[in-house]
């Protein structure tokens, strides 16, 4: 029943207008500080339809920019919150480097964490929302690209073995 209706959600994300929408979604909803990946629905959309590879990317990229300036303009409105944590070692870091530092907002548990610090340390926001995109989008494009050159083999082997 679980393995009936995984295939059905995949089926259903593969369509292409449902698919851009959910992708954009998840990925906003995964950029923000709630624990969630958006990878394996990007895999997903592409590896059904392989034609929309730049398009998912694309929307990709921005739905999970959004979530990062989401992100920013947490922590630009949290400064009295975090008041104490000003001097530590994170806060240095971001300050001697800057928006460049938006490069690593891909990165699993420090990214979206890193995006809200640079909107509460006030970095110039435009500098920021490119280094994102940046970031952003070379992560989608580097793990799509590696996931597909996984034979298809191995992800039944794989599904075989959680089911």
């Amino acid at each position: 029943m679980v393995e009936s209706a995984v295939h059905w959600l995949m089926s259903y994300l593969a369509i292409p207008e449902i698919g851009l929408t959910s992708v954009f979604i998840i990925c906003f909803v995964s950029a923000t500080l709630l624990p969630m990946g958006s990878e394996p629905a990007v895999f997903a959309v592409i590896a059904s339809s392989p034609s929309m590879f730049w398009p998912v990317m694309i929307v990709a990229t921005i739905g999970n920019t959004l979530g990062g300036i989401l992100n920013y303009w947490i922590g630009y409105g949290a400064k009295e919150a975090f008041a104490r944590e000003r001097k530590t070692r994170w806060f240095g870091w971001l300050e001697k480097y800057g928006a460049k530092t938006m490069l690593l907002g891909w990165m699993p548990g420090i990214g979206d964490p890193l995006c809200t610090l640079g909107g509460w340390l006030k970095l110039p926001f435009w500098p920021c929302v490119w280094y994102m995109t940046i970031g952003k989008f070379i992560r989608y494009l580097l793990m799509t690209w590696l996931l597909l050159y996984i034979p298809n083999e191995t992800w039944r082997e794989f599904a075989r073995l959680l089911g």
